[in-house]
């Protein structure tokens, strides 16, 4: 399979994770990507984490239901083989497609600095089963944050939270 065209390809990663650094409702989130000699820390909001986390278990469970296709015979894009790389940037979009036929997510990203770019500035292919397992850590990474109100949705802070939901008569605390 012929290489995607953008500014640094990791064709297929050798690890994947999520994970979030602070404390709840002043947390940053970050995916940390690793591909032979390449690396790359990608921050991104917590809705972008979530969606990709729900679009892998949205596609593994239409697989699971269409039947998993068989192999025909294609091999997904090898791993990086260059030199060192090292990519720290901030998400201003993240594209996602997946493969059946290799049974592999592609990755599309472009730097949240680079406006206007068609080109994304780095892609990278994630197999079915470690997309699985990032999806899995990405969610709890999510879930790890601050309490929502059972009333209107909204986080509650450590202090409490006035919900409009109660019309502002009532505090809610955790």
């Amino acid at each position: 399979m012929p290489p995607f065209e953008a500014n640094n390809n990791f064709g297929t990663v050798t690890q994947i994770s999520a994970e979030a650094l602070g404390e709840p409702g002043k947390r940053t989130f970050r995916l940390l990507v690793e591909s032979g000699a390449a690396f790359a820390q990608l921050w991104l909001e917590k809705e972008q984490l979530q969606q990709l986390a729900v679009y892998i278990e949205e596609i593994d469970q239409e697989g699971t239901r269409r039947g998993r296709r068989k192999d025909r015979g294609r091999e997904p894009e090898p791993t990086y083989d260059g030199g060192y790389v090292r990519l720290e940037f901030k998400v201003g979009s993240l594209s996602m497609g997946h493969d059946a036929d290799i049974n592999s997510f592609l990755f599309l990203v472009h730097d949240g600095e680079a406006v206007g770019e068609d080109t994304p500035d780095l892609c990278f292919w994630v197999p079915q089963d470690m997309a699985l397992k990032l999806s899995k850590e990405a969610l709890e990474v999510c879930a790890a944050g601050r309490p929502r109100c059972v009333l209107c949705g909204l986080a509650i802070d450590p202090e409490g939270h006035m919900c409009v939901r109660s019309n502002g008569h009532q505090a809610l605390h955790p």
